[in-house]
């Protein structure tokens, strides 16, 4: 039986990811890296998407499709179990009894442990819902550099609109064999990043590590290649300018994490660049890192919502990132 400290981790698990070098594999080294840490139980979910129309399953043809979804998630589960295995994690941790409504009438598995949907996001959240899930975890998309996340689809999709943190892994990740022993936090200043670093805070606390608050500079004058430089010698005292107010704004982030947990050891740091990469890559990182963000202000209430700057980071951040829902 878990135990209240558990974190329950829905792990978004695709048919294909279970081979080596894969999104599977990612997600898989991520949660066994986060057990180290502490008690875990992670639940891998696979939707099987579905292509045969509604209250087609009396046939033979439909049946035929229930069997071949059945097998289909059955390997599936068997796939994220071994790469689970592999990766370190205790049997204890990972939690094979989920059980979805088959929605393929009619046929062996209703009511079974097929999880069929239109919408493999929707299913996704529903699945994470009914685990009583801290997070959804996300493995890259296939293909991504080494150290780096880049989403897929599925993964884009739940970065707009799932009601729970998200947790991405990046490729090829390298990881502490002590799990997490820094948090960084993003911030900003924003209500979405003030709420980042509550979660941030408690997450420091209970994992007893320290905190490190970040906030990246690109010295460019917006986010993006621009046709028309800054007039010379502006660039220099605009980011000297903007240094100072990263500053203060990390002062002021600071004494918010001590006034609600004063035990805190409270680092910070500034990251400054000609670029995004360049910004975040100016910051030290540690192979115990654990960052996190907050949504968008464009975001509904109670959504992750990534915007242009969180987007930057996921894609730049050597180190898993978990996404904070407002």
């Amino acid at each position: 039986m878990p135990s209240v400290n558990t974190t329950r981790i829905l792990l978004a698990w695709r048919p294909g990811d279970g081979a080596p070098d894969t999104a599977g594999a990612d997600a898989a080294a991520t949660a066994a890296w986060l057990a180290r840490s502490g008690p875990v139980l992670v639940r891998p979910v696979s939707v099987i998407p579905r292509v045969w129309p509604e209250g087609d399953g009396e046939d033979h043809l439909g049946r035929a499709f229930g069997d071949w979804a059945a097998a289909e998630s059955a390997a599936c589960l068997e796939d994220a179990v071994t790469a689970l295995r592999d990766a370190g994690l205790p049997e204890d941790s990972i939690d094979t009894t989920y059980r979805a409504g088959s929605s393929v009438p009619g046929t062996p598995t209703d009511g079974g442990d097929v999880l069929l949907s239109h919408s493999e996001t929707t299913a996704l959240i529903d699945a994470a819902t009914d685990f009583g899930a801290d997070c959804i975890l996300i493995g890259p998309r296939n293909g991504a550099p080494d150290g780096r996340f880049r989403a897929g689809a599925t993964a884009d999709a739940l970065l707009h609109c799932s009601p729970l943190p998200v947790l991405t892994a990046p490729h090829a990740p390298v990881l502490s064999g002590h799990g997490i022993t820094r948090v960084s936090c993003a911030y900003v200043d924003t209500e979405q990043s003030q709420q980042a670093l509550r979660h941030a805070s408690d997450l420091a606390a209970r994992h007893r590590v320290p905190l490190r608050l970040v906030v990246f500079s690109p010295t460019g004058a917006t986010m993006y290649p621009t046709r028309v430089p800054l007039p010379e010698g502006k660039d220099a005292r605009i980011l000297a300018r903007w240094t100072a107010r990263a500053e203060e704004i990390i002062d002021r982030g600071r004494r918010r994490a001590l006034e609600r947990h004063p035990e805190l050891e409270v680092q910070t740091g500034v990251g400054t660049g000609g670029d995004w990469e360049t910004s975040v890559g100016d910051l030290r990182w540690k192979k115990g890192d654990l960052l996190v963000v907050g949504s968008s202000v464009l975001g509904t209430f109670n959504k992750v919502f990534i915007g242009p700057s969180t987007n930057q980071i996921l894609r730049h951040s050597p180190a898993p990132v978990l996404v904070s829902a407002v």
